[in-house]
């Protein structure tokens, strides 16, 4: 599903800026995003945090007959 990639895709943001706080103490979103406190970053925080929550769904999802097997 395309919305799963998005969300994917956008945790996969999320996590390397999280990384790279942990390692190097650099906030890439809010380099980007002209500060942690600007409308684009907070859009991104919050864009990563929703993805968060769908992405939630991806582990009570039915896989189906086809993706069941052992």
């Amino acid at each position: 599903m395309v919305m799963d990639k998005i969300a994917l895709t956008l945790l996969i943001i999320g996590g390397l800026n999280w990384g790279s706080i942990g390692l190097f103490q650099f906030d890439l979103v809010a380099f980007a995003g002209g500060g942690s406190g600007s409308m684009v970053s907070r859009v991104i925080y919050t864009l990563v945090g929703l993805s968060a929550v769908w992405c939630i769904s991806l582990l009570f999802r039915n896989k189906g007959a086809a993706g069941e097997r052992g």
